[in-house]
């Protein structure tokens, strides 16, 4: 079952890329073993063409993979510029855990139940 759940994860879209492991690595998505067994338009085309047009189309889809591929460069960035916004967005709020004093400051005195009254270092309060 290894076999197949590998199949499966190389031929899930990625979220981060746009793509699937397999399109970056051959250029082209893959054929899963049930579409080989009922024979879909592509796999018709591909067995009626002679040797010379096979090798053009063969080309033809390596000179596609570059393109292919700056497709994902592209949408990786993108991703990663959204991830970089949620994740400054998340540090922006602070609420009332924000720092509201500028500066050092000196602990003067803890009160009971942990509260502590906090002095500037110039001694104001």
């Amino acid at each position: 079952m290894l076999t197949y759940a590998l199949l499966d994860y190389r031929t899930t879209v990625r979220t981060s890329i746009g793509a699937t492991p397999y399109l970056l690595v051959y250029g082209t998505e893959a054929v899963k073993p049930a579409k080989v067994e009922i024979s879909s338009l592509r796999n018709i085309q591909e067995d009626e063409l002679s040797n010379a047009e096979w090798v053009s189309k063969g080309i033809d889809q390596l000179t596609l993979i570059h393109e292919k591929k700056m497709v994902v460069v592209y949408h990786g960035q993108l991703y990663r510029q959204r991830m970089i916004r949620a994740f400054h967005k998340r540090d922006e709020y602070k609420g009332k855990f924000a720092p509201n004093r500028q500066g050092s400051i000196m602990v003067c005195k803890v009160l009971s139940g942990g509260a502590s009254v906090l002095l500037d270092m110039d001694g104001t309060a």
